[in-house]
């Protein structure tokens, strides 16, 4: 019991209290004044007010709701009185605050953000569509966070409905092939049947097409052969059930602009990499680096395995400013760059995003999440804590190299990913956050943590690099603890690096009768305190994981034959990787690692970087350390064939950032939809009075910078608009475009306490599920005071009791004593 004091400053009373106990003392010399010292000490005490606290469950019987109701236009495709019922039926047992969403937005996560956090339970019912306000999966989030349990009750589909939407890039180049996805959705799953109409300029395709899933995507490649506006149009006539037409046509605007100018530094004009330059691009190929003067109006620079000793040092600080004011440069590597060209502590290296030393790869990392999913996590509330901290670590950044696993346990240890996924790939990443997110308590009551790690040592078996295996729990392994104690030691027998995150809760299995924790007495007996992390409920266990990749070999070291290495996406949704998927192999690269604050896009099955990127002042800088495909060494010869070939052009596209000419007037202004504003941009690169027209009428234009003007313009009508030549596209309200259930938000939903029904089972099921949730331990400070101010008391009666059987034995003697002498006389 830990004891603390509310007055603490009032124990300075002690001190008066012992110096006039001390004289007292030297001048009586009895027992009295020790007798008297201690009650003193006890009413100071008293005055200090000591005080314990204790932990108590707390259930309500009637807990708060917020029933979110959605009644917004894309819920017309349920019955009309969604909820009413189950509003009705919960009021009538406990207090429900009923919130209505209506009109052509929907703000659930608003709703959800704005009542979290104030002892509220939150019931959502609705499609899941949210299209307005505060992302949904954000607000979802913080509701888990500030422990409000949010509940979903999907109504039952009506009628089938079908949309349409084209994405793709709005600024495109002339003479270009441009890939563009049509996106065909259905709110529900049955097998429905269309034609698709393509109208680019006014000139018509029509296509049949049938889907039987939610979402089919349909690729589109248009290439524009004249500058300035263009727009296309798609539109889709269903042949069955469709309840909105207004979402059957889509419009999407264009603005071509000339093709934009680099410049290309390399000995062999005629490789694959220059071909698709020059395909993309106005190129200037040049033996030689041609100056500053010549690249001012290139959007990008582009140095084809070149060796410093090309450039002088006036021409690296020429390069250097140039990427510092915007330019874009790319250093492709070869047999003459990187490691082979000393770049290494050159003035280039002061650029680029890596440094010319080999990376060492060190096997990569295996980690195995160890869940603790047995009832008493639930019964004390920690199960969320357990999983939330599973997807922390995930999420770490030096785990995008390894490959984890999942493991849960209750009374039966079972493998959850269904073995090693790699965590490069961010789909593996969100598969295993959906997995660990729905994972509910086992209905076996024990905790056998030997179980779990039983399935761990399996997972981790014939595995090389390194080995991790990372134990989540409340730490109620009382029953397991031995064959625990047993099960850990054959893991580090295996050379794995074991931990315990132990989450404090009220569970009695967690401590012996000495109060001793049986999860930090694991770790002891495996020398392992140091990894035994005990934090409470809401915290995040910081587990420190060094990168097991970029680790520079020593200098000067030569790189060993590469051999022949499949290639992936380290970050797939970076502006050039996103729309590449890469299926190809290379057979050499320059041996490099990257800078901290770099981003690795592309890596080679063993770590090492292939493309890396960075900012250097207003520039964009990439460091491509594979060659242009042809020449000497043909290691990348594959990457410039096919689909591979895209991720030259992202590369190339991205390092030349804004693609227009810094010239005349330049507007820009996304396409939109009705009743929703589009936010507009004019840069005047040359003199002149900044004036547009939104289809004839003058726009009023704010200057927000140096010779930059915003408006923001909301056209009443569906359909392509013309702002002085610049087209925008403004199509049906965004409400029309998700049809049917969310069911992305499922994951979510579960990860905050909550549940997901149907409105029957809501009626059945929601509150005795919000009674559940409703417990909650709180903890409370207990006086002492009383107990202190009773020892005085008892002391004080004590001493005088004493004092005063004393007195009356030494007057009864006496008394005897006269007796005596009476007697004799």
């Amino acid at each position: 019991m830990n004891v603390a004091l509310e007055s603490p400053e009032m124990l300075l009373l002690i001190i008066p209290v012992i110096i006039a106990g001390f004289y007292l003392l030297r001048k009586t010399k009895t027992k009295l004044v020790e007798w008297r010292m201690l009650v003193a000490f006890l009413l100071v005490l008293a005055l200090a007010a000591p005080y314990t606290t204790v932990t108590q469950t707390i259930s309500e019987e009637d807990p708060s709701l917020v029933l979110v109701l959605d009644r917004t236009e894309s819920m017309n495709l349920f019955p009309e009185d969604t909820g009413t019922g189950l509003y009705e039926a919960l009021t009538a047992d406990t207090p429900t605050t009923l919130v209505q969403l209506t009109g052509e937005k929907t703000s659930l996560g608003d709703a959800v953000v704005q009542y979290s956090g104030l002892g509220n339970q939150i019931v959502l019912v609705t499609d899941g569509n949210n299209n307005d306000g505060k992302d949904l999966e954000e607000a979802l989030r913080f509701a888990r966070d500030a422990d409000t349990p949010v509940y979903l009750v999907q109504p039952e589909l009506e009628t089938n409905d079908l949309s349409v939407e084209v994405l793709g890039d709005k600024t495109v180049v002339v003479d270009n092939q441009n890939e563009f996805e049509i996106v065909v959705r259905q709110a529900s799953e049955q097998s429905v049947s269309y034609l698709l109409e393509v109208s680019v300029d006014g000139i018509v395709t029509p296509e049949r097409f049938s889907q039987d899933t939610r979402n089919n995507t349909i690729l589109i490649n248009q290439t524009f052969t004249t500058l300035g506006a263009h727009n296309l149009s798609v539109k889709i006539t269903p042949s069955g059930e469709d309840f909105n037409k207004s979402n059957n046509e889509f419009y999407k605007s264009f603005y071509v602009i000339p093709k934009p100018k680099i410049t290309l530094v390399t000995a062999d004009s005629s490789s694959p990499l220059a071909s698709i330059l020059r395909n993309l691009y106005e190129v200037s190929v040049v033996n030689d680096y041609p100056g500053a003067g010549n690249i001012t109006d290139s959007k990008a620079l582009v140095l084809d395995d070149q060796i410093i000793g090309n450039f002088s040092e006036a021409e690296m600080k020429e390069i250097k400013n140039y990427v510092s004011n915007g330019g874009g440069l790319i250093v492709v590597g070869g047999d003459k760059a990187y490691n082979y060209g000393k770049y290494l502590n050159s003035s280039l290296e002061d650029v680029l995003p890596v440094v010319s030393k080999p990376s060492e790869f060190k096997g990569g990392r295996k980690l195995v999440l160890v869940l603790d999913i047995s009832p008493s996590t639930a019964a004390h509330g920690t199960l969320g804590d357990i999983l939330s901290n599973a997807i922390f670590i995930l999420r770490n950044d030096n785990l995008k190299d390894a490959n984890v696993g999942i493991i849960a346990f209750g009374s039966v240890g079972y493998d959850v990913s269904e073995g090693f996924l790699y965590m490069g790939l961010p789909q593996n990443l969100a598969l295993l956050e959906d997995k660990i997110e729905q994972l509910i308590p086992s209905e076996e009551s024990e905790t056998s943590l030997d179980q779990g790690l039983a399935v761990t040592k399996e997972m981790l078996e014939g595995e090389d690099g390194e080995l991790d295996a990372i134990i989540i729990s409340d730490g109620g392994i009382e029953d397991s603890y031995d064959a625990s104690l047993e099960a850990a030691k054959e893991l580090q027998d295996m050379g794995v690096n074991l931990y315990f995150v132990h989450i404090r809760s009220s569970a009695p299995s967690q401590a012996d009768q000495t109060r001793t924790l049986y999860a930090e007495k694991l770790m002891q007996e495996l020398g392992l305190q140091n990894n035994y992390l005990h934090i409470d409920m809401e915290e995040r266990a910081n587990i420190v994981f060094e990168d097991t990749v970029a680790t520079p070999e020593d200098e000067g070291e030569e790189p060993e034959d590469p051999g022949t290495y499949m290639l992936l996406e380290y970050s797939p949704d970076h502006f050039i990787t996103k729309s590449v998927n890469l299926t190809t192999n290379i057979t050499g690269y320059n041996q490099v690692t990257p800078k901290a604050g770099a981003e690795r896009l592309v890596i080679t099955v063993t770590g090492q970087p292939v493309l890396t990127t960075w900012r250097f002042g207003l520039g964009r800088v990439a460091a491509f350390s594979t060659d242009n495909g042809d020449g000497n060494t043909r290691w990348a010869s594959a990457l410039y064939n096919g689909s591979n070939s895209r991720l030259i052009s992202g590369m190339a596209n991205w390092a030349i950032g804004n693609p227009q000419a810094e010239e005349g007037a330049v507007v820009e202004a996304l396409d939109t939809w009705l009743g929703t504003p589009s936010d507009l941009t004019l840069i005047m690169y040359d003199e002149g009075i900044p004036q547009l027209k939104l289809d004839g009428t003058q726009i009023d234009l704010a200057l927000t910078g140096r010779n930059t003007y915003e408006a923001s313009v909301n056209p009443d009508e569906i359909g392509i608009h013309d702002i002085s030549g610049y087209p925008l596209a403004v199509n049906y309200p965004l409400e029309y475009r998700d049809v049917g259930l969310n069911n992305d938000i499922k994951p979510l939903i579960l990860s905050t306490g909550g549940e997901i029904y149907t409105e029957k089972e809501a009626r059945a099921f929601l509150l005795k599920d919000a009674r559940q949730n409703s417990e909650r331990e709180a903890t409370e400070p207990v006086s002492l005071k009383v107990y202190v101010l009773l020892a005085a008391l008892l002391l004080y009666l004590g001493e005088v009791l004493v004092r005063r059987i004393r007195e009356m034995r030494k007057l009864k003697q006496a008394q005897g004593e006269t007796g005596t002498e009476e007697a004799g006389a």
